[in-house]
């Protein structure tokens, strides 16, 4: 290799919740010292010596004699066995880069030497001119106590150059040996999972195409019997929408890390002479307790994405009627809406095209003239003039084979050459990667919205994503597709300010930090069940603020399950995300009816603090199977706590239980 200028740092970033200490020393890729609770006051003096307990040190025969030290994108060149931060190669070529790092910047200007700053994004830009490889390093400590990475990859060479995975890794202290991740699936959301970190690889990938319902969420690694308020935990969450892996890893000496970033399908990104690609933000957080990982991820969102904590009551439509749209009864449920004091009324799927049922219409974003002759004004200006704000249905994403749009470009459609694409809900994937299809469907929905008063979107998603290649070439198209969703959702908020955009997928199975970058809130779940939801939003809420839940209270008799709950605890379930209503208000009886006004009246009252506030969730030891909750928001001067008990406990009573969050000097 060519003799290139190095660069050398020792960067200390901190705020009150997080410390990070970063050594980059003559030119290499950065090493992670520490990052989680503060350290004290650090000085450079200090620092060097917190460096040098740390340095490489030769264990073993077999490892190289120097060491090995482990970069923010492990290199296997150093000496690192587990997971290589980069892995692609020229046709078998260029496989194995050793990449030198020139210039070190923090917030854009460049630094060395020993540097300290309360939070900012540091950026190590790195070359390997014999792969013809440029690598641009972030590492950024947020506001929030929240520390996010990424990388970016630049084809400096001579012809393509297939990236195949590139992986951003964190180191986590030996003590942390048990892992908390999440399953799932359709109706049954973010099922936690326990199991012990051991030597080798804990590897979770999503290849579903979006997030996935049973996505690992938020991978966490912690003190042995960590809880909501005890243990030292550190966690990773990768926001991502498409395919992606969280990992954690032990090597046969020890160490051990907790990474994540996209999953490339083969042959997905070839970068071409002067192209990069970008990874997503790999996110960790550092707390005692899972509420402080919790409370980080709030912060984040709450600071870079904020809505209004006073989020307007939604009347959604879909379980009243599901595709039968009479224009009297769907009037008619307006003003039952209104009476009860709802604020916002969602018209779901049904309105378009040959829409009738799930096998035709997709991808047709036309209002039909069979189901609304004079198009959806009558239902607007009824809507709009009980003074609540409307609400549409979509799903821009899918096409069914039955549709205007599948017979005239059937090339649109995400498959694999000469094969015809798998169905999946009797609908394909429409692909937004085509600059065609892409402008088709914008320019559909945007004219829906200059003619209507629409200012929410409930953007639905409900296939995964298979054999999902690209036209003309065949090649996977995931990657292309999830960054034309973030385009398509920010070009329209960007042409009609202050519409709202949910983000659904059949259910909650797009739900994640970087989906809320662009949308407003998430659908929790098909499944609005309150026993199923008790435990859904319980653990939703370890990633997103209760204000971007949308939670709703649906009929008795629950749609998804069969079971039947009393309107009281199906609503004291609900009140702690975004409030809504499903149900066919025309079948409630009267005191049904007086009852849901008055918790609607009792959200409002206190919709500040249960929008606002700081999440509590409080372990329960003396009940078994985790199946009694004791939950809360916390705000200056008041609190509001929900204790709920899924089964018949074994005895009467469970003792004393403490609340944490609240301020022990308050009254």
């Amino acid at each position: 290799m060519e003799d290139a200028v190095t660069a050398q740092a020792q960067l200390v970033l901190e705020n009150p919740t997080t410390c990070v200490v970063v050594d980059s020393p003559d030119g290499a890729l950065p090493r992670i010292i520490h990052w989680g609770a503060g350290l004290g006051p650090l000085d450079e003096k200090l620092v060097r010596e917190l460096v040098a307990a740390q340095a490489p040190v030769h264990m073993h025969n077999g490892q190289p004699d120097e060491g090995f030290a482990l970069a923010l994108l492990p290199e296997q060149w150093r000496g690192w066995y587990g997971h290589p931060g980069i892995s692609g190669s020229r046709d078998g070529t260029a496989w194995a880069p050793r990449f030198v790092v020139q210039r070190i910047e923090l917030d854009g200007k460049p630094v060395s030497g020993f540097v300290t700053a309360a939070e900012g994004a540091v950026v190590w830009h790195a070359v390997d001119a014999d792969c013809g490889l440029a690598l641009a390093l972030t590492l950024e400590l947020t506001p929030a106590g929240l520390v996010r990475a990424r990388a970016e990859v630049t084809n400096t060479g001579e012809g393509g150059y297939q990236l195949d995975e590139l992986l951003i890794a964190m180191p986590v202290p030996a003590r942390a040996t048990e892992i908390l991740d999440f399953a799932g699936r359709w109706g049954k959301e973010r099922v936690p999972q326990r199991t012990s970190l051991h030597v080798g690889s804990h590897w979770r990938e999503g290849r579903h195409g979006r997030t996935g319902a049973d996505s690992a969420f938020v991978l966490h690694l912690g003190e042995p019997g960590f809880g909501f308020s005890s243990g030292d935990v550190w966690a990773v969450h990768t926001g991502w929408s498409g395919n992606h892996v969280h990992y954690a890893e032990k090597s046969l000496i020890g160490d051990q890390v907790i990474g994540g970033g996209e999953l490339l399908l083969p042959g997905e990104v070839v970068l071409g002479e002067g192209e990069s690609y970008t990874g997503p933000w790999i996110h960790f957080t550092h707390g005692t307790g899972l509420d402080a990982v919790a409370h980080a991820h709030h912060d984040f969102l709450r600071a870079v994405h904020p809505v209004d904590a006073k989020r307007p009551v939604t009347l959604n439509v879909w379980e009243a009627v599901y595709f039968d749209h009479d224009a009297g009864r769907l009037k008619d449920l307006a003003h039952r809406a209104a009476k009860l004091g709802i604020e916002r009324y969602v018209l779901d799927d049904g309105w378009f095209g040959s829409r009738r049922d799930d096998f035709s219409g997709l991808g047709d974003w036309v209002v039909s003239p069979e189901v609304w002759p004079q198009g959806l004004h009558p239902l607007v200006a009824e809507v709009t003039g009980l003074g609540m704000q409307f609400g549409l249905w979509f799903e821009p994403e899918m096409v069914n084979p039955d549709s205007d749009l599948a017979r005239a470009h059937p090339e649109w459609v995400m498959q694999v050459p000469g094969h015809t694409p798998l169905e999946a809900r009797h609908q394909w994937v429409l692909n937004l990667g085509i600059p065609g299809a892409y402008a088709h469907v914008r320019d559909q929905m945007m004219a829906l919205l200059d003619e209507y008063d629409i200012s929410y979107i409930k953007w639905d998603h409900n296939r995964d994503l298979l054999d999902a290649g690209t036209s003309p070439d065949g090649r996977p198209g995931v990657h292309e597709q999830t960054l034309a969703f973030y385009r398509l959702v920010d070009e329209l908020k960007a042409a009609h300010p202050g519409l709202e955009i949910e983000s659904c997928s059949s259910g909650g199975a797009r739900i994640d930090l970087e989906v809320m970058q662009h949308c407003d809130r998430v659908w929790v779940s098909d499944n609005i069940d309150p026993t199923d939801r008790q435990q859904m939003m319980r653990w939703t809420t370890q990633l997103l603020p209760p204000e971007m839940l949308g939670s709703h209270i649906a009929s008795g008799a629950s749609h998804t399950t069969g079971r039947h709950h009393d309107i009281n605890y199906r609503a004291a379930t609900a009140v702690f995300g975004h409030l809504g209503v499903e149900w066919d208000l025309a079948k409630a009886t009267d005191e049904e009816l007086r009852q849901l006004g008055e918790w609607i009246a009792w959200y409002k009252q206190h919709r500040g603090l249960l929008n606002a506030g700081r999440l509590v969730r409080v372990d329960v030891p003396q009940a078994s199977g985790g199946d009694v909750f004791l939950h809360g928001v916390v705000g200056e001067d008041a609190a509001i706590f929900a204790w709920t008990s899924l089964v018949t406990t074994a005895t009467w009573s469970l003792g004393a239980i403490r609340l944490h969050g609240l301020d022990p000097e308050a009254t």
